[in-house]
């Protein structure tokens, strides 16, 4: 039985992932989610825009945009909010993610408890 995610996408999130669909003129683009290990903090978000899945994909759908993350990367995204932020900063996609104890400035990397 393949595995089951549970994260969310928010509507901003949702929302530029269509935009950039739309722009490139690819209907198939998703935003893949990866987990590897390294970064600042022990963990590290990779965030990349793909067009396949694997036989190992979950995938989450928001209003026709879609996210894809690997079964290895799954239970570090249990529970996690997908968003998109945009501020005087500059704009970007975040993890809202429960299961990470820390994170370091960036927003890219984390650490759980074991």
């Amino acid at each position: 039985m393949p595995a089951t995610a549970n994260m969310t996408i928010s509507e901003s999130a949702a929302s530029r992932i269509t935009a950039l669909r739309i722009k490139q003129g690819n209907p198939k683009l998703m935003l893949r989610v990866t987990v590897l290990g390294g970064g600042c903090s022990g963990f590290e978000y990779k965030l990349e825009f793909d067009t396949q899945t694997n036989a190992d994909d979950v995938t989450v759908e928001k209003n026709g945009a879609v996210v894809v993350t690997d079964e290895t990367s799954l239970p570090f995204l249990q529970n996690a909010l997908i968003d998109y932020e945009q501020s005087l900063m500059g704009a970007a996609f975040k993890i809202r993610n429960p299961n990470a104890a820390s994170s370091c400035g960036c927003g890219n990397s984390f650490s759980v408890e074991m």
